[in-house]
C-alpha cells in the first residue's frame, strides 16, 4: 500500500512569529526553519497554517506568507513584547484559540500537528488529543543542555521549562533531532523513546546562500578590499558568546600588532535573552578593548544582505556555547567562507573540522586567536577550506529536510490509531 502523506498540516511556533526578522529578540533559526520547511511543504502540495502568538493589535488575523502558508496571529496574553519566562502562563489561553480555529473547519481537517520549541510543544500535545491526529515535535533547544554549557553571567533555564520539556517528549508520537547528538540527549536526558526520534538535519536556501564576489560585498558594505574580516551573524546573548569574538580580535593584535591596520570585526544581529539587560555590551566592551575603531555593529538584515556579509567575511565566527545545529555556520559555508565555530552540539556536524573550517574545543579567546590568525596568515588554507566549505554546505539542502519530514509524518499518520478523513 502507498504511503499517505499529510494534506494539511497544523504548525505551532508560539513564543516567535514566522514573519519576524531572525537575528533578534526571540527570532533565529527556528524562525528560518518555520518558514523554508513551510514553503517546501507547500510546493509539494501540503498545505500548512501556522499559529502563532499576535504581539500587536494591528497584525492582522491571517497572513498568506506564500500560497499554501497561512500564519495565524491568536490573541493571547497582552500584545506587547513577553519575555519567554512569561509565555507558560499564556499557554492555556493560546491553545484554547488553536482548538477553536480548527473548529471552524470539518473533522479531520489537520492531519498532522507539528510543534516547534517546548512551549508550542505543550499547546501541540493538546491539540493531539483533541483532533486524534499524531503529534510530531521539534525541540531545537534543550534546557538541560543549554544549562549543562551555561554561558558565564546567562541565567539557567528554570525548573518549569525543564518539566515541560520532559511532558513534552512523552507525549509526541515522533520527535525530530536536528542532529544525531540531539538524538542522544533526547533519549539520555529526557527518556525517549529511541524508536520515536529521528535525526533530521535542518537545511539552508542553497540558491541565495552562494559563493560570490569577495570584492563585491565588500564595496557593498563599506569593507575595505584588503582587510581581514571577521563576521558574527545572529542573536547576541551570552550563549552565543559574541564577546569571543572581541576578546580573540584584541589579542590577535597583540600578538601582531601590524594586523591592526587590517582587521575589521563585524557583528549582524541585535539582543536577544539576558543581552537585552545590556544592549550596548559589545560596543562598550570594544571601547576598553581599545577596537571601536574596527568594530561595526549591524542590525539584522533579510537573507540576500546576510549572505553578502558571509561573502566579505575572511572568517566567520561561531564561538557559541551550546547550538544544536549551527544555522549560521552552514550559511556562511555555502558562500564558500570558512567557518571558525566551537566543538560544541550541532556544530560538530555543521562544521566539517579541518575541511570546512576549524572546531574549537575551548571557551578561551586566545585559542580562536590562534586559529584564525593561523587561517589569515596561511592564504592557500584559506582557499582550501573554502572549496571544502561549498562541498560541506552542499549536503544540506531544505529539499532533503522535507523529503525526510514527510515521510516522518507518513509514518506517524499510518500509526495514528485514531486518524480520521475529512
Amino acid at each position: 500500500m502507498p504511503r499517505r502523506y499529510p494534506r494539511r498540516i497544523a504548525t505551532v511556533s508560539v513564543h516567535t512569529s514566522p514573519l519576524e526578522q531572525p537575528g533578534t529578540g526571540d527570532a533565529g533559526g527556528l524562525n528560518v526553519y518555520v518558514v523554508e520547511v513551510a514553503k517546501r511543504l507547500a510546493g509539494r502540495g501540503v498545505e500548512v497554517d501556522i499559529f502563532t502568538r499576535a504581539v500587536s493589535r494591528d497584525v492582522p488575523p491571517v497572513v498568506e506568507l506564500s500560497p499554501g502558508v497561512l500564519v495565524r496571529h491568536l490573541v493571547a496574553g497582552p500584545f506587547e513584547e513577553l519575555d519567554k519566562a512569561d509565555l507558560p502562563a499564556q499557554l492555556c489561553h493560546f491553545t484554547f484559540e488553536v482548538l477553536r480555529a480548527e473548529a471552524q473547519y470539518a473533522p479531520g481537517w489537520y492531519d498532522v500537528v507539528h510543534g516547534h520549541y517546548w512551549l508550542s510543544g505543550q499547546v501541540a500535545a493538546v491539540a493531539k488529543e483533541r483532533w486524534g491526529v499524531p503529534f510530531v515535535q521539534s525541540m531545537h533547544t534543550l534546557g538541560r543542555v543549554k544549562n549543562a554549557a551555561l554561558a558565564a553571567g546567562d541565567a539557567a533555564e528554570p525548573g518549569i521549562r525543564l518539566r515541560g520539556e520532559a511532558e513534552v517528549v512523552a507525549a509526541a508520537d515522533r520527535l525530530v533531532a536536528n542532529t544525531d547528538d540531539e538524538a542522544r540527549q533526547l533519549v539520555e536526558l529526557y527518556g525517549a523513546l529511541p524508536s520515536r526520534v529521528r535525526t533530521i538535519n535542518p537545511g539552508v536556501d542553497l540558491k541565495v546562500f552562494t559563493p560570490g564576489s569577495r570584492e563585491a560585498a565588500r564595496r557593498a558594505l563599506g569593507l575595505p578590499a584588503d582587510a581581514a574580516v571577521l563576521v558574527f551573524a545572529g542573536r547576541l546573548q551570552p550563549l552565543k558568546a559574541p564577546e569571543v569574538v572581541l576578546h580573540a580580535a584584541a589579542r590577535m593584535i597583540s600578538d601582531d600588532p601590524g594586523l591592526a591596520g587590517r582587521l575589521r570585526v563585524a557583528f549582524v544581529g541585535g539582543p536577544s535573552g539576558t543581552g537585552r539587560a545590556r544592549p550596548d555590551r559589545l560596543a562598550e566592551l570594544a571601547a576598553a578593548l581599545g577596537l571601536s575603531g574596527i568594530v561595526r555593529l549591524e542590525p539584522p538584515c533579510p537573507q540576500p544582505e546576510l549572505a553578502d556579509w558571509y561573502r566579505a567575511a575572511t572568517v566567520v565566527m561561531v564561538p557559541s556555547c551550546s547550538e544544536s545545529f549551527g544555522l549560521v555556520a552552514v550559511e556562511a559555508q555555502a558562500c564558500g567562507t570558512p567557518v571558525v565555530a566551537a566543538s560544541a552540539g550541532g556544530l560538530r556536524t555543521a562544521v566539517a573540522d579541518g575541511v570546512s573550517g576549524v572546531l574549537v574545543d575551548s571557551r578561551d579567546p586566545a585559542c580562536y586567536a590562534r586559529v584564525v590568525a593561523g587561517l589569515i596568515a596561511r592564504p592557500a588554507t584559506l582557499e582550501r577550506l573554502s572549496l571544502g566549505a561549498r562541498e560541506n554546505a552542499s549536503r544540506f539542502g531544505w529539499g532533503v529536510t522535507v523529503d525526510r519530514l514527510l515521510d516522518l509524518y507518513a509514518e506517524a499518520m499510518a500509526e495514528a490509531p485514531q486518524a480520521v478523513d475529512a
